[in-house]
């Protein structure tokens, strides 16, 4: 007897008869003699109208000028927990009326504890007892994605994509046979198939290429979950909630993955570029700075430093949309405290596009290859940044979908394997 976690995306919990075809993919997993725990999100785009109904408030209270900027993020976190708290319900009240044992936490009930960082949150812990002492009981456990709460207590929220995360910590701290990741697709795509008609399934991806394509810009996975899932060996099928074909397996790496060249091509479609300029020339500097933008939990991506004759530099680097209210006061404090003459740039038009391949490490001409599909279409690169199985450029925004079509077909990521 095995044991499986299966996750259940927004959209394949819509409404109640999607959750039931889902409890029957639980049920028909018990009825093969496997332990069940399903991890759920909210229900269709409930989290986006939580989003909204708390914007709607937070302006009312703003035309009235009191109040910051924007909401407290611990009252966002209290209040977009309440999304998955009403799946879990859900889906077991389903699953009873399917004639199953089935009981739902939420993250504090099985004391999945984070770090403070709401909205952005870290799973630290997971105490398992109590759902394996439901579990020897016969029950499918029902677990609430995307949440947690601190050791204080407090309600936190793993970010966009963070049942992902739910699901594979799981997995690891039960030490699960596999993580069905369920979702309205067929899996890992080449690219992501409404922008690219002609992409493919991809049947199996690495670890690695997962970890980039995720952090790139491809949204069916988040990073963090990745991560989890390399580190601990916990293997991911991710497949339609509607159908019962085959999805695409990530694993851990085989000889056979660096035979194909470029696995996957990805689209990051809303990124700030960020200039400091007049920054001192001397040791610490760069650091002090992005010391300061890690300390608030933004993610800095593509980063340049330029030299300048009168002994400063400027520092470029891009973040995504969501961060760039954050980033503002961090900037400004920084420009203050470092004499900084000049206000700091933000230029919001840009995009990136790259592809991903464990085989890059052991094949030649790929940059070339990828440049060459952009030139030739006189798309202008801005930035390129490379790692052993990645190739990243900056471009214009609005040459973005266009240019992720240019280099998938550059390397025939729609051809069958």
């Amino acid at each position: 007897m095995g044991l499986i976690v299966q996750k259940f995306g927004g959209s394949s919990v819509a409404d109640a008869q999607r959750i039931h075809h889902c409890a029957r993919r639980a049920v028909a997993a018990k009825e093969m003699g496997h332990r069940v725990v399903v991890v759920v999100s909210a229900m269709g785009d409930a989290t986006d109208d939580l989003i909204a109904l708390a914007k709607k408030v937070w302006e009312f209270g703003a035309k009235e000028g009191c109040g910051p900027s924007s909401p407290p993020k611990r009252e966002m976190d209290q209040l977009l927990a309440t999304g998955e708290q009403v799946t879990i319900a859900l889906m077991a009240m389903a699953l009873h009326a399917q004639g199953h044992e089935a009981i739902s936490f939420t993250g504090g009930q099985i004391k999945l504890v984070t770090d403070n960082a709401f909205s952005k949150a870290r799973i630290q812990s997971i105490d398992k007892q109590r759902i394996f002492a439901e579990l020897e009981r016969g029950r499918i456990v029902i677990v609430a994605g995307f949440q947690g709460v601190t050791t204080e207590g407090d309600y936190t929220t793993l970010g966009r994509g963070g049942s992902n995360a739910t699901l594979v910590a799981l997995g690891a701290v039960l030490e699960a046979d596999v993580c069905e990741n369920y979702t309205d697709v067929d899996g890992i795509f080449t690219a992501d198939p409404r922008l690219v008609p002609n992409a493919r399934k991809i049947d199996r991806i690495s670890y690695d290429e997962m970890l980039e394509l995720s952090g790139l810009g491809a949204s069916v996975l988040q990073t963090r979950a990745v991560e989890f899932a390399k580190k601990f060996g916990v293997a991911i099928h991710v497949r339609n909630s509607q159908n019962d074909s085959e999805g695409t397996w990530i694993v851990a790496e085989t000889p056979n993955m660096e035979h194909i060249v470029v696995s996957g091509a990805a689209l990051k479609k809303d990124l700030t570029r960020v200039t400091i300029k007049s920054v001192p020339d001397k040791p610490g500097i760069a650091a002090r700075i992005f010391g300061e933008i890690a300390a608030a939990n933004i993610v800095v991506d593509d980063i340049i430093q330029n030299l300048l004759d009168d002994k400063t530099a400027t520092i470029s680097f891009t973040v995504e949309h969501g961060d760039v209210h954050d980033i503002r006061p961090v900037v400004d404090k920084l420009l203050k405290e470092l004499g900084g003459k000049d206000a700091p740039v933000y230029q919001s038009d840009l995009a990136k596009v790259s592809v991903v391949g464990v085989g890059m490490r052991v094949h030649t001409g790929v940059a070339q290859r990828m440049f060459k599909a952009l030139a030739d279409a006189a798309i202008n690169i801005q930035n390129i940044t490379t790692s052993e199985i990645k190739i990243s450029c900056i471009i214009r925004k609005e040459d973005g979908t266009r240019a992720l079509q240019l280099v998938h077909d550059a390397f025939d990521l729609g051809a069958a394997r």
